[in-house]
């Protein structure tokens, strides 16, 4: 049993929402009834087609080793399906310098569309963090369907991605040619050989997080019992370097127009373990004959595909949103997981309504990168240190180094209280790699 799993259901939640008649409780993992008529109401708050018997039980395997909490409320036509949803686990999230920081992962927030504005949203939320800090985690982390909920609650905007669009007449390979081969491979083989690959591009990818078995499975379209997996055209093509050893892999599905050539490529996934690569498995996909379009979902918000191409606006960005939302818990803890640029004190004054990580905090970067935080009360900062105001939701924001401290200055949400002490935050926090997510969860 996983320890997040054993964690008593949170009674300061419990007790509020039992005053108005409702229950929150966790499920049990081997109750597979109540397990498929939570998933029901996750559907149903996600106005997402009704589940098939089918994938109700490869849904069940994916969330069994779960957290998963529902609240109900006995008086309704329906008592034995939840009114409200959430689901968590552990998981690891790469931040800037590699280290993979152990993070309280939230998912599946829904609350019916009968029983909104009853507090049950803050209830869940709230006790979901406070489950998260029982168990030692410095952070917890969501990707969200709407952008005006969660900073009430101290999650900022962390990590952004965008969607691209190539246009293939224009976008003539001017990039490297890698001495590697790209070869097909069944998507089979990508089970096994695929995550290996993936944990090596860890270190460059601030934001990254766990791709679990479930995942790869979906993503490959090796889950016959979804009406969606037998209806994919996957394609598989991976990159070995000239000594042979897999470097990369792309997965990519293509659409006929109007049942005629040329068609529309879309990429499902591209993972990269080396530039070469990158550049090999770009190159193959932008030169793919009878396409003349590729589509990118889900990338980095900076893609060095634009560059490796003969007209820059034959990469177009077509969208760019928020993706990856942090919450943090453990300020000295989260502080010391990552890496900096730039040595000197930095002492941040954090406001949190809900707590957590309230207090003046004095992060010191030494001149390797590392740094150490730890509360200051009401001490005076060392002469010469940086300092802010600022909430839990902004520092979050900044934390994987992909979003302006002078930007949140100029905005009115952090307060310098040192000369320029925005500009030299963000010489700090700047990570090298946009930050990126390439999954949802």
């Amino acid at each position: 049993m996983n320890a997040y799993t054993s964690v008593p259901i949170d009674p300061d939640s419990a007790a509020a929402l039992q005053e108005r008649g409702l229950r929150l409780a966790v499920l049990d993992a081997v109750d597979e009834a109540g397990l498929k008529r939570w998933l029901l109401a996750d559907a149903r708050g996600f106005h997402e087609i009704t589940p098939s018997e089918g994938t109700l039980e490869v849904q069940v395997e994916d969330i069994a080793s779960d957290r998963v909490t529902g609240v109900w409320d006995a008086s309704q036509a329906d008592p034995e399906t939840p009114v409200a949803t959430v689901r968590s686990w552990q998981m690891d999230l790469t931040v800037p310098g590699g280290t993979a920081l152990s993070t309280y992962a939230i998912s599946s927030v829904t609350v019916s569309p009968t029983h909104r504005r009853q507090g049950i949203a803050r209830a869940m939320l709230t006790a979901e963090l406070r489950t998260a800090v029982r168990l030692g985690l410095p952070m917890a982390m969501l990707t969200v369907s709407e952008a005006t909920i969660y900073g009430r609650y101290g999650f900022g905007p962390s990590a952004r991605q965008s969607s691209y669009s190539v246009d293939t007449a224009r976008a003539r390979w001017t990039g490297r040619t890698p001495a590697g081969r790209v070869q097909f491979v069944s998507p089979e083989s990508l089970l096994t050989d695929g995550p290996a690959v993936f944990e090596r591009t860890r270190d460059r990818s601030p934001g990254e997080v766990d791709r679990r078995e479930i995942w790869w499975k979906r993503v490959l379209g090796l889950l016959p019992n979804e009406p969606e997996a037998r209806k994919r055209g996957i394609r598989a093509v991976r990159y070995d370097d000239a000594d042979g050893a897999m470097a990369g892999f792309a997965l990519y599905e293509i659409a006929l127009q109007n049942v005629s050539h040329p068609g529309k490529l879309t990429l499902v996934d591209l993972v990269a373990a080396t530039d070469d690569a990158y550049a090999a498995l770009w190159r193959f996909l932008v030169e793919m004959d009878m396409v003349d379009e590729i589509a990118a979902p889900l990338r980095s918000v900076s893609e060095p595909v634009a560059w490796q191409v003969a007209d820059h606006r034959a990469v177009r960005k077509t969208g760019e949103r928020d993706h990856l939302w942090l919450r943090i818990l453990d300020v000295p803890a989260a502080l010391a997981a990552r890496r900096y640029t730039a040595p000197g004190h930095y002492l941040l004054d954090v406001s949190d309504d809900l707590g957590f990580a309230a207090g003046r905090f004095l992060l010191t970067v030494a001149a390797d990168g590392s740094g150490q935080a730890h509360p200051l009360a009401d001490a005076a900062a060392p002469a010469g240190a940086v300092e802010v105001s600022l909430s839990a939701a902004d520092l979050a924001s900044l934390y994987l180094g992909g979003t302006s401290a002078v930007d949140l200055a100029r905005a009115g949400r952090i307060t310098e209280q040192s000369p320029d002490a925005a500009m030299r935050l963000d010489t700090a926090l700047h990570s090298a790699y946009a930050p990126h997510l390439s999954t949802w969860f």
